[in-house]
């Protein structure tokens, strides 16, 4: 019963032959082998346009780096409160970017158009004191396991592109979110405004593989020296195209995400039929965040099951009762049906 992050499940099979499969023999470094090159095509076909791919060891480098190529001296980056890159990077962005993140409220984690705004207008492009605005980013699925609907990142992008500012998605858990929506990769990124990418694989059963995309690929140039300086060059770079060859072939990635999502399901419906336990908030995606008595999750806990106890937000304090606790839990592509009814069992 292993629900404390899609991180804590291995490898996908058919990803893992894929992998093998190309363990063999030679092939050009540094991503100029056949296969690189296939899949960074494959990149555009999936998106419907020509686009520039990085590959690249982590998220947290994915979206550093895509940050670090769109600032300027004195550049500050909008995101979200509970944002990934603020809460969990240990101040990568900012110290790759050498720009510094400004934090954004909006309910549900996304960010707030209206507030966006008004935090923009603090940093105008002639205040030398406070620096100025230089970038947006969005994280899809959110830390909180909601979604931007596609009207939603329009908002948001509309604001950035009124204030000339790129807009860049943290897709950790992009395939689960796409999914929930039921769109396509296009309708929501590039064609909604999204200029720069962090597709992340990792976490929906690739061993380790993320990519930075850029939609207009002559805004591309620098990158390559920006992941060369960051220590982001694979020598055996085909090594992270077969993760990817494999995960997209016969639409693997989006099969994968659908039965995460379908395990998070079942457990958001176990939730509400358990006396005592109920959701902090609706998700749609991989992540189901619940509210519990302190005694089920000691029970949970002795009986095996693992997740994270989940930190209240100042903006909900009175959330949680003296003897409940807020959860996280989290479904893989290695989550079961077993996994989903022994944890409500345990919840009884």
């Amino acid at each position: 019963m292993f629900f404390a992050s899609d991180n804590w499940a291995g490898a996908h099979s058919k990803i893992a032959e894929r992998l093998l499969a190309e363990s063999g023999g030679f092939a050009t470094a540094y991503g100029l082998s056949d296969l690189d090159q296939k899949v960074e095509a494959k990149f555009s076909e999936i998106f419907e346009r020509e686009v520039a791919v990085f590959f690249v060891a982590t998220g947290s480098a994915a979206n550093s780096l895509s940050l670090a190529s769109v600032q300027k001296p004195g550049g500050i980056t909008f995101c979200h409160s509970e944002a990934h890159v603020a809460e969990d990077e240990c101040g990568s962005p900012d110290f790759f970017s050498s720009a510094r993140l400004a934090t954004v409220k909006g309910a549900a984690g996304k960010i707030d158009p209206q507030a966006l705004a008004a935090k923009i207008a603090r940093f105008p492009q002639d205040a030398v004191h406070h620096g100025r605005a230089a970038a947006v980013t969005i994280t899809q699925a959110t830390e909180i396991g909601t979604v931007y609907s596609l009207d939603e990142i329009d908002a948001v992008a509309a604001v950035a592109k009124a204030n000339g500012l790129p807009l860049h998605m943290d897709g950790a858990r992009f395939a689960n979110a796409l999914v929930a929506l039921g769109v396509s990769p296009a309708e929501m990124t590039w064609k909604r405004g999204v200029d720069i990418l962090s597709f992340g694989g990792t976490k929906n059963g690739c061993w380790c593989a993320e990519a930075i995309v850029i939609f207009d690929p002559e805004q591309a140039k620098e990158m390559h020296f920006i992941r060369k300086r960051a220590a982001q060059l694979f020598s055996k770079s085909r090594f992270i195209a077969a993760q990817f060859d494999g995960y997209f072939q016969d639409g693997l990635w989006l099969d994968l995400a659908r039965h995460s999502n379908g395990m998070a399901d079942r457990l958001r419906a176990g939730i509400e039929k358990t006396r005592g336990a109920r959701a902090a908030w609706p998700t749609i995606s991989n992540e189901v965040f619940a509210i519990i008595p302190k005694s089920a999750s000691k029970a949970a806990e002795d009986k095996g099951a693992k997740f994270y106890e989940w930190p209240i937000s100042e903006s909900q304090p009175d959330l949680v009762g003296d003897d409940e606790t807020l959860i996280r839990l989290v479904t893989s592509f290695a989550t079961t049906e077993a996994d989903v009814a022994n944890f409500l069992a345990c919840l009884g």
